[in-house]
Protein backbone atom coordinates (compact mmCIF):
# COMPACT_ATOMS: atom_id res chain seq x y z
CA UNK A 1 0.00 0.00 0.00
CA UNK A 2 2.76 2.35 0.78
CA UNK A 3 4.30 1.75 -2.41
CA UNK A 4 0.93 2.01 -4.27
CA UNK A 5 1.15 5.69 -3.20
CA UNK A 6 4.69 6.34 -4.07
CA UNK A 7 3.28 5.33 -7.14
CA UNK A 8 0.31 7.99 -7.26
CA UNK A 9 2.53 10.88 -6.04
CA UNK A 10 5.12 10.42 -8.65
CA UNK A 11 2.23 9.84 -11.15
CA UNK A 12 0.48 12.92 -9.98
CA UNK A 13 4.05 15.04 -10.25
CA UNK A 14 4.76 14.09 -13.70
CA UNK A 15 7.73 12.38 -13.14
CA UNK A 16 8.95 9.99 -15.83
CA UNK A 17 10.64 7.93 -13.45
CA UNK A 18 6.97 6.85 -12.46
CA UNK A 19 5.97 5.11 -15.83
CA UNK A 20 8.82 2.55 -15.25
CA UNK A 21 7.56 1.63 -11.59
CA UNK A 22 3.89 0.94 -12.65
CA UNK A 23 5.20 -0.99 -15.64
CA UNK A 24 7.27 -3.06 -13.21
CA UNK A 25 4.65 -3.28 -10.36
CA UNK A 26 1.67 -4.41 -13.12
CA UNK A 27 4.40 -7.09 -14.98
CA UNK A 28 4.98 -7.82 -18.39
CA UNK A 29 7.03 -10.75 -20.00
CA UNK A 30 7.70 -8.43 -23.27
CA UNK A 31 11.25 -7.44 -22.30
CA UNK A 32 12.59 -10.91 -20.70
CA UNK A 33 15.04 -12.28 -22.81
CA UNK A 34 16.99 -15.27 -22.57
CA UNK A 35 19.55 -14.85 -20.09
CA UNK A 36 16.56 -13.75 -17.61
CA UNK A 37 14.84 -17.08 -18.42
CA UNK A 38 17.21 -19.05 -18.03
CA UNK A 39 17.88 -17.69 -14.43
CA UNK A 40 14.40 -17.66 -13.81
CA UNK A 41 13.65 -21.27 -15.09
CA UNK A 42 16.86 -22.39 -13.07
CA UNK A 43 15.50 -20.35 -9.79
CA UNK A 44 12.18 -22.02 -10.64
CA UNK A 45 13.85 -25.61 -10.45
CA UNK A 46 15.51 -25.46 -7.67
CA UNK A 47 12.36 -23.62 -5.38
CA UNK A 48 10.11 -26.31 -6.85
CA UNK A 49 12.29 -28.90 -5.40
CA UNK A 50 12.67 -27.83 -2.63
CA UNK A 51 8.77 -27.56 -1.89
CA UNK A 52 8.58 -31.12 -3.11
CA UNK A 53 9.49 -32.14 1.10
CA UNK A 54 6.76 -29.55 2.65
CA UNK A 55 4.04 -31.33 0.90
CA UNK A 56 3.26 -33.47 4.07
CA UNK A 57 3.44 -30.17 5.93
CA UNK A 58 0.86 -28.46 3.85
CA UNK A 59 -1.47 -31.53 3.87
CA UNK A 60 -1.61 -31.62 7.59
CA UNK A 61 -1.70 -27.60 8.32
CA UNK A 62 -4.94 -28.02 6.32
CA UNK A 63 -6.25 -30.23 8.82
CA UNK A 64 -6.09 -27.67 11.36
CA UNK A 65 -3.44 -26.99 14.13
CA UNK A 66 -4.39 -29.57 16.57
CA UNK A 67 -4.28 -32.28 14.52
CA UNK A 68 -0.95 -30.86 12.77
CA UNK A 69 0.71 -30.63 16.16
CA UNK A 70 -0.68 -34.49 17.70
CA UNK A 71 1.12 -35.62 13.88
CA UNK A 72 4.35 -34.13 15.42
CA UNK A 73 4.31 -30.57 13.50
CA UNK A 74 6.24 -27.72 15.68
CA UNK A 75 4.06 -25.65 13.94
CA UNK A 76 6.05 -22.20 14.49
CA UNK A 77 8.79 -23.58 12.44
CA UNK A 78 6.39 -25.76 9.71
CA UNK A 79 4.95 -21.95 9.28
CA UNK A 80 8.18 -20.17 9.07
CA UNK A 81 9.97 -22.35 6.46
CA UNK A 82 6.91 -22.36 4.76
CA UNK A 83 6.88 -18.65 4.59
CA UNK A 84 10.06 -18.49 3.36
CA UNK A 85 9.97 -20.79 0.88
CA UNK A 86 6.50 -18.63 -0.71
CA UNK A 87 8.69 -15.72 -0.16
CA UNK A 88 11.73 -17.16 -2.20
CA UNK A 89 9.47 -18.68 -4.83
CA UNK A 90 7.46 -15.22 -5.31
CA UNK A 91 10.75 -12.81 -5.44
CA UNK A 92 12.03 -15.24 -8.32
CA UNK A 93 9.57 -14.48 -10.49
CA UNK A 94 8.85 -10.84 -9.32
CA UNK A 95 12.20 -10.19 -10.25
CA UNK A 96 12.20 -11.31 -13.93
CA UNK A 97 8.37 -10.20 -14.89
CA UNK A 98 7.27 -8.11 -12.10
CA UNK A 99 4.15 -9.05 -9.72
CA UNK A 100 1.80 -10.34 -12.24
CA UNK A 101 -1.46 -10.16 -9.40
CA UNK A 102 -3.98 -11.76 -11.90
CA UNK A 103 -1.59 -14.67 -12.50
CA UNK A 104 -0.93 -15.16 -8.58
CA UNK A 105 -4.65 -14.38 -7.50
CA UNK A 106 -6.29 -17.14 -10.25
CA UNK A 107 -4.66 -19.73 -10.50
CA UNK A 108 -4.98 -21.29 -7.13
CA UNK A 109 -8.35 -20.61 -7.02
CA UNK A 110 -8.41 -22.60 -10.75
CA UNK A 111 -6.62 -25.64 -9.25
CA UNK A 112 -9.57 -25.92 -5.93
CA UNK A 113 -11.90 -25.46 -8.83
CA UNK A 114 -11.06 -28.29 -10.59
CA UNK A 115 -11.69 -30.50 -7.38
CA UNK A 116 -8.21 -30.73 -6.31
CA UNK A 117 -7.86 -31.39 -2.36
CA UNK A 118 -4.70 -32.04 -2.13
CA UNK A 119 -1.37 -30.09 -1.94
CA UNK A 120 0.40 -31.63 -4.50
CA UNK A 121 -1.81 -31.95 -7.06
CA UNK A 122 -3.02 -27.94 -6.00
CA UNK A 123 0.51 -26.99 -6.96
CA UNK A 124 1.18 -28.41 -9.80
CA UNK A 125 -2.62 -27.92 -11.21
CA UNK A 126 -1.64 -23.69 -10.11
CA UNK A 127 1.74 -23.87 -11.96
CA UNK A 128 0.57 -25.19 -15.33
CA UNK A 129 -2.70 -23.12 -15.22
CA UNK A 130 -0.41 -20.36 -13.90
CA UNK A 131 2.13 -21.28 -16.70
CA UNK A 132 -0.92 -21.60 -19.59
CA UNK A 133 -2.36 -18.13 -18.28
CA UNK A 134 0.63 -16.57 -18.76
CA UNK A 135 1.83 -18.10 -22.17
CA UNK A 136 -1.94 -17.18 -23.50
CA UNK A 137 -1.62 -13.54 -21.95
CA UNK A 138 1.39 -13.39 -23.58
CA UNK A 139 0.33 -14.67 -27.41
CA UNK A 140 -3.02 -12.40 -27.55
CA UNK A 141 -0.77 -9.32 -26.49
CA UNK A 142 1.77 -9.77 -28.76
CA UNK A 143 -0.38 -11.12 -32.25
CA UNK A 144 -3.81 -10.39 -31.45
CA UNK A 145 -3.83 -6.89 -29.23
CA UNK A 146 -1.05 -5.37 -31.19
CA UNK A 147 -0.38 -7.44 -34.68
CA UNK A 148 0.83 -3.96 -36.34
CA UNK A 149 3.75 -3.91 -33.06
CA UNK A 150 4.76 -7.30 -34.23
CA UNK A 151 4.48 -6.65 -38.46
CA UNK A 152 6.98 -3.63 -37.59
CA UNK A 153 9.70 -6.15 -35.23
CA UNK A 154 10.09 -8.24 -38.44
Amino acid sequence: MLLDALVGALTASGDPRAMLLLGWMTGSTYAVDETQLAWAAGSAILLVALTVPSLRWLDLIALGDAVGASLGLRLPLVRLLLLLLAAALTAAATLVVGPLTFVRLMTPHLSRLLGLQRAAPQLAAAALSGALVMVMADWLGRVVASPAARSQAC
